[in-house]
């Protein structure tokens, strides 16, 4: 709720503090005094447009702050710690206006958009005033009153409708998708095909290029290869075929051996060398063995060679389009199968899905009439209550009908379009309640409705009427600080009125008074009680104070608050 709203320097008003409490609080004075400058100062609080005019003759500017308690985890408190503000000690707002135009906003300590005011004000204050019936105006609105009033039956009814519709959308903006892409996806599995037709008809192996090309690089150069593998052979076993030539390696190394095993026996160390001489031998051997190997198996096969160059080149072909090696080209392959195979499963996803959004159209479709005939029900009983809360209003003639009709289309919240309508009088046709009523009356047909629906969980903490009382008298106006009454009950509840019957049903009495200072007017607020509050009663009756009308005060008071 709102503990405090300060006043400086807007309209006629110099400075005001209004300390404002739960229950209902009602904003009185004489004609002239600014009692509709707080209303003002409230709508400038809660976003509404800034104007210099408003500023008091001068001064610079117009400050309006306000102090607002709410629980933890309200809406406005998470949207104003989004936005940067302190909430620690509750929500504090500020609003300026200077002398130039200049609009000012502050949230929680925090400089902010006057915007950010407004999204806040929605949650906070239902202003109603004659020019601002922001509830009536908007039409989701309308069907947000009857929501709330269904309770559980229109809010379940509602839950499943939005499940399936969500779930609805989601698979037929996946199927057109799907459909409009059926095209693009079959160009990409022909592609894709082609791609796996000739790497399975090339048969590559892992590797196989590496190997190839080790190959290549030997069947290119054997008679070198050839040439110089027979000439270390040739020095590590010698010629056979040449008497003449130098011994090899291996005759050498027999030989030194030989002659070091005759004379080692008388020394260890040359028996060592003659050992190390021994190994040199085995490996030599060893050696030329390999080499004769090696001699055997080296073969000048030009047919092996051309085949070897011809298979490199078809393994380039496709090293070139799908991957730089062979192994590369053989895991493409695998991710292009997995691929085809999804593309050629979107036909099943599609065929899948037109069966699944036609089970959901129909199944939303049945949803969607449980839901209307939740709030046909409950838009008759909304009526009904509305129109008698309206009997206590001065509007006993007036009767209300809450229609619900088919919109024609699907909606997030079903396809009903929902109108609060009002018949002024027995044989007037039902009509847009903002077009059949006139401003008083609209104020009192939005208190009707704020009362009729009125539970302790109120969507706004704190509601304001401003001349709610338009037009109505005597009991009539009993009965209007009544409903007021009842209403805040549940909520925070600021009037200003000019009707005694409707103050005196007031838990707090704040009263605007005018001072004249030379060529300067101000006006303040102050909080009345006791004889005070019965002497500003008296003053609202008509009265100049004297007994008679001191008494006719204290006893409406007595009737209003028994």
């Amino acid at each position: 709720m709102i503990e405090e709203i300060r006043i400086r320097d807007l309209g006629v008003i110099d400075e005001a503090v209004l300390p404002l409490h739960r229950g209902l609080t009602v904003l009185t004075g004489e004609t002239g005094a600014g009692k509709t400058m707080v209303v003002t100062a409230l709508g400038l609080l809660l976003g509404g447009r800034g104007d210099s005019a408003l500023v008091r003759t001068g001064a610079d500017r117009a400050v309006v702050e306000g102090v607002i308690d709410l629980p933890d985890a309200h809406p406005a408190l998470v949207r104003a710690a989004d936005a940067g503000g302190d909430t620690t000690d509750g929500l504090v707002l500020v609003r300026s206006v200077s002398a130039d135009g200049r609009s000012r906003a502050h949230v929680g300590g925090r400089a902010a958009p006057v915007g950010l005011l407004a999204e806040l004000g929605e949650h906070l204050v239902a202003v109603h005033g004659q020019a601002d019936q922001w509830r009536l105006k908007r039409a989701d609105q309308h069907r947000e009153v009857v929501d709330a009033f269904g309770g559980a039956t229109v809010a379940d009814a509602l839950a499943a409708y939005r499940e399936v519709h969500a779930e609805l959308t989601r698979a037929a903006t996946e199927l057109e998708q799907l459909r409009g892409a059926a095209a693009e996806r079959a160009r990409e599995a022909d592609g894709l095909r082609v791609g796996l037709e000739r790497i399975e008809a090339l048969d590559p192996q892992p590797g196989e290029d590496e190997a190839l090309a080790v190959e290549s690089e030997r069947l290119g150069h054997a008679e070198e290869l050839r040439a110089g593998a027979g000439d270390a052979h040739t020095a590590l076993a010698g010629d056979d075929d040449d008497t003449m030539a130098a011994p090899g390696v291996l005759e050498a190394l027999a030989t030194a051996s030989a002659r070091i095993a005759a004379v080692s026996g008388s020394d260890p160390a040359l028996a060592e060398i003659g050992t190390r001489v021994d190994e040199l031998r085995y490996l030599a051997a060893d050696v030329a063995a390999d080499l004769g190997s090696y001699l055997a198996d080296v073969d000048v096969d030009p047919a092996r060679l051309e085949h070897v160059e011809q298979r490199r080149s078809s393994l380039a072909d496709v090293t070139r389009l799908y991957g730089p090696t062979v192994d590369d080209v053989l895991l493409w392959g695998k991710e292009a199968a997995r691929r085809v195979d999804e593309l050629e499963g979107t036909g099943d996803r599609i065929g899948e899905l037109e069966e699944h959004v036609v089970a959901l159209t129909t199944e939303r479709a049945d949803l969607a009439a449980t839901l209307t005939a939740a709030r046909t029900s409950t838009a008759g009983a909304l009526g009904t209550r509305i129109t008698e809360e309206l009997s206590h209003l001065a509007m006993g003639s007036a009767t209300v009908t809450v229609a619900v009709d088919d919109s024609g289309r699907f909606g997030t919240e079903g396809r009903d379009d929902v109108e609060i309508r009002l018949a002024s009088g027995p044989g007037t046709p039902p009509r847009a309640v903002t077009r059949a009523a006139s401003g008083g009356e609209l104020s009192r047909v939005m208190l009707a409705i704020e009362v009729a629906t009125a539970t302790d969980t109120t969507s706004v903490p704190t509601f304001v009427f401003d001349e709610v009382d338009a037009g109505v008298g005597g009991r009539a106006a009993l009965d209007v600080g009544a409903r007021l009454a009842a209403l805040a009950q549940h909520a925070q509840v600021v009037v200003v009125t000019h009707l005694a019957q409707v103050a005196a049903h007031a838990d707090r009495h704040l009263v605007v008074e005018r001072s004249d200072d030379g060529h300067v007017t101000r006006s303040g607020v102050h909080e009345v009680e006791g004889e005070h509050r019965v002497a500003e009663l008296a003053r609202m009756l008509g009265g100049t104070g004297t007994d008679a009308a001191l008494e006719h005060a204290r006893d409406l008071m007595a009737r209003a608050r028994p």
